[in-house]
C-alpha cells in the first residue's frame, strides 16, 4: 500500500516539476515557430535517435540554435524557448 501512495504522488508531481521551470510556453511557441521552423521541423524532437538528453543540453542546444539562425535571443526568450521545447517534447525535471 505505501508503495503504490508513493507511486501516485510521483506522478501527481511531475506536471508540478515541468511548471517549475520559469518561462512563457505561448510565448516559446511563438519565437519556435516564427524562428526555428526555417531550420527543421518538430521531427528533430522526437526522433529516437534524438541527441538532448538533458535540460542543460537542451539550454546549450537552444543557444547555439540561435547563434545558426542569427538570431539574438534575450536570456527570457531563450528561457521561453526551453520551456515550450521541454514541456511539449522532452519532460527533463
Amino acid at each position: 500500500m505505501k508503495s503504490i501512495a508513493s507511486g501516485a504522488l510521483a506522478v501527481l508531481l511531475i506536471p508540478a516539476a515541468y511548471a517549475a521551470l520559469p518561462g512563457d510556453v505561448a510565448e516559446g511557441q511563438r519565437l519556435h515557430q516564427a524562428s526555428c521552423t526555417g531550420c527543421h521541423d518538430a521531427s528533430v524532437y522526437t526522433r529516437s535517435n534524438r541527441m538532448i538528453r538533458s535540460l542543460d543540453a537542451l539550454k546549450h542546444q537552444v543557444e547555439g540554435c540561435g547563434h545558426a539562425a542569427k538570431k539574438d535571443f534575450s536570456p527570457a526568450q531563450l528561457q521561453d524557448l526551453v520551456k515550450y521545447l521541454n514541456d511539449r517534447y522532452y519532460h527533463f525535471q
